[in-house]
This record gives structure tokens, C-alpha cells and sequence, in this order.
């Protein structure tokens, strides 16, 4: 059974989402499940800071040496932070996809938005 930590927020399309910090703005990521789906992580275009994103639009994609996967939006709202860390260490969304291994932070259009997301163990459903 894959990682699913238990206080994240879940896509269907294994994005996870998790309060940053900062009042209104969450991170994102790509689950455990996913990274594993993919294999060896070599690439990952992203949205720089700035960037408007809107909820279920591709917003980046993730390469692989098996293949490329796009990126869903799991929130509406404005890309706030970008991991830079990704651009010479992709790997890391293998190594560590909760921690280290993050895509981007997203100042949130809607406070509500995380609501709407999938808990852990619907998650653990879909992918179980």
C-alpha cells in the first residue's frame, strides 16, 4: 500500500494539497502512489510565481523514464512559490513526494476550496 499521510487533501488525479503556513496559501505536490506509478523522475515543468491557475486545468507536467503525466490544478488561485530545487533534483518527488519533493504553493481564490478534495482514506480507496 502506498504512503498516504492522513492530514492531506487528495485529488483524484494524485495531486496532494496541504496548508502552508501562510494564511490562505497551500502546497502542493504529487502523491506517493503517483511517484511510484511514474518511476524515475527526470523533468518537471512547473508555473512560476505569479502564474493564475484554475482548478482541474493541466498546469504542468511531470517526466518520467517511463512517461509524462500532466499536472492538474487541485485549487483555483495564484502560484505564490515554485520549488526551484526540482530544476537540478527532479528525483526528489521520488525520494520524498510530502516533503522535499513539492511542486508549488497556491495562494487560494476560494478558503473553501480544500473541502471539496478527497480525504486520506478516499484517496486509500481509489488507489487501494
Amino acid at each position: 500500500m502506498s504512503n498516504v499521510p492522513a492530514d492531506l487533501h487528495y485529488t483524484a488525479e494524485h495531486e496532494w494539497v496541504t496548508a502552508a503556513g501562510t494564511e490562505g496559501v497551500v502546497r502542493i505536490g504529487i502523491t506517493d502512489f503517483a511517484q511510484d506509478a511514474l518511476g524515475d523522475v527526470v523533468y518537471v515543468q512547473i508555473p512560476e510565481a505569479g502564474t493564475t491557475i484554475t482548478a482541474n486545468d493541466v498546469v504542468g507536467e511531470v517526466e518520467s523514464t517511463k512517461s509524462v503525466s500532466d499536472i492538474y490544478a487541485p485549487v483555483t488561485g495564484e502560484v505564490v512559490a515554485s520549488n526551484d530545487a526540482l530544476e537540478s533534483d527532479p528525483a526528489l518527488i521520488n525520494s520524498d513526494p510530502y516533503g522535499e519533493g513539492w511542486l508549488m504553493e497556491i495562494r487560494l481564490a476560494d478558503a473553501s476550496a480544500t473541502e471539496s478534495l478527497l480525504s486520506a482514506s478516499e484517496y486509500e480507496q481509489q488507489v487501494g
